[in-house]
């Protein structure tokens, strides 16, 4: 049961990265610029963003198992329509049905695991698994995407979910059980429409921005609808018995910074991903395989250092984690400020370890802060929201990151960067604030009893 969670939870996180390394194939596929290749990415991720609070609501009330099944079958029917698409306007559709299904995959996925496994300890372990798997997925993606795009072509790395996902609901139908929640959650859909047309809106101006310009009436425009849709999701939230987000936990800096931090790290990623995927293949001329493999230190440091983020934050609490994941995460950024066609590759690949790294040490501690204090009742909606921190976090990283390098020629590729790799270090800055406002860790006779259990449940959704 396990294994079939861990391997939904692989194609979720799979799928928001591996598509990166593979666009500048995808463009030439489709005759697009860099500009719309962006919302191949970011059709994804804001709708998976906008929808795991709900995902979460759905599965408690109709049964997780059955959601479950839903979330995969939906996934892998898009998946199919992705590497079919004749059009931009097509794949960038099937890539938000995409998300509606991978929605229904990793916080429910988590629940069924949590619920079938009552023993403290052995809950644990299993979720150390799921904080490996789930770092694994995000940094493997390219190297995976470039090795099939090299070998088959660009829609092969959505053909390769169809056999995956079969496999998968067979799993499911044999060994997951049903399970639903101890009472059923009420839908928010006033709320929800309100959050994801805030979430469109804005990534929609950050992408379109630099062509339309950023001071012209569209923009204006959008700028207007965000304000109003945010506002309105404020109103709506306040007014609810049982929102889709309980804002209440922002007047607490403890999570606030969490929230931030957890946004910091995935902009981080995928401003690192985009941008390395332009530069390599298109300044530096290297194929898609190249330039994903070259990534494979950045893989390496978030598999290994993903579950021992979790045995720290266990015994000395999230603020040490979170101090090496902001120095590593800077430093990575810091290295490839002036990346470039001469750069060496030995400097390249230590700063993708660097983001690894990085990247490894940041989620355990991260929602370890955010759920710190909070009672039982509160900290799975204090994880959710952080799960929905990160996924805002790859779209406008991949929205900036896009701004940057659309429309720029390969020769002017490393000045029109520099931006980029300085806000990387900048979000790697971000975890100190987050590090300073984490609680100290407990006494060791309380770890064992809470927080070194409730950190990996939580932290690693």
């Amino acid at each position: 049961m396990l294994a079939v969670c861990a391997l939904s939870m692989f194609l979720v996180g799979v799928d928001t990265t591996i598509v990166n390394v593979g666009l500048p194939e995808v463009g030439r596929g489709l005759g697009v610029g860099t500009r719309g290749l962006e919302w191949v990415v970011d059709s994804y991720t804001v709708v998976l963003a906008s929808l795991l609070v709900a995902a979460g609501a759905l599965a408690d009330r109709f049964g997780r198992r059955l959601v479950f099944q839903c979330g995969l079958g939906v996934f892998g029917v898009a998946s199919l329509a992705c590497a079919l698409a004749p059009s931009l306007g097509f794949l960038v559709a099937a890539r938000a049905v995409q998300g509606v299904g991978a929605s229904m995959l990793s916080p429910v996925a988590l629940a069924i695991v949590v619920n079938a496994m009552p023993d403290p300890r052995e809950r644990a372990r299993a979720i150390g698994v799921w904080a490996a798997v789930f770092g694994l997925s995000m940094a493997a993606g390219p190297v995976t995407g470039g090795a099939l795009v090299e070998a088959f072509g660009w829609r092969s790395v959505f053909w390769i979910n169809a056999p995956v996902v079969v496999v998968a609901l067979v799993l499911v139908a044999v060994f997951v059980p049903e399970s639903r929640g101890r009472r059923d959650r009420r839908l928010d859909l006033p709320g929800q429409a309100l959050v994801t047309l805030a979430l469109c809106a804005s990534v929609a101006v950050l992408i379109e921005g630099p062509r339309i310009g950023w001071t012209s009436p569209a923009a204006v425009a959008g700028y207007a609808l965000v304000a109003a849709s945010a506002a309105g999701f404020v109103r709506v939230e306040r007014g609810r018995p049982e929102p889709l987000m309980d804002l209440g936990l922002f007047r607490r800096p403890v999570f606030a910074t969490a929230v931030l931090g957890a946004v910091a790290v995935f902009v981080a990623l995928n401003v690192s991903l985009l941008l390395t995927t332009f530069q390599l293949q298109q300044a530096r001329g290297w194929s898609p395989l190249a330039a994903g493999t070259a990534t494979l230190p950045m893989a390496l440091g978030a598999t290994v250092c993903a579950p021992w983020s979790g045995s720290l934050v266990g015994r000395l609490g999230p603020r040490r984690p979170l101090v090496l994941a902001g120095t590593f995460t800077a430093a990575g950024g810091l290295c490839l400020v002036d990346l470039g066609p001469d750069t060496g590759l030995p400097l390249l690949l230590a700063a993708f370890l660097c983001l690894g790294i990085g990247f490894g040490f940041a989620n355990a501690p991260l929602t370890n802060t955010a759920v710190s204090g909070l009672p039982a009742s509160r900290a799975g909606v204090a994880g959710a929201i952080t799960s929905t921190a990160r996924q805002i976090g790859a779209a406008v990283g991949i929205a900036v990151a896009g701004a940057l390098v659309a429309d720029v020629a390969p020769g002017d590729l490393t000045a029109a960067a520099r931006p980029g790799w300085l806000l990387v270090a900048a979000c790697g800055l971000c975890l100190f604030a987050a590090a300073a406002a984490s609680r100290p860790a407990k006494p060791r006779t309380n770890q064992i009893g809470t927080n070194r259990i409730g950190t990996n449940q939580i932290g690693t959704n």
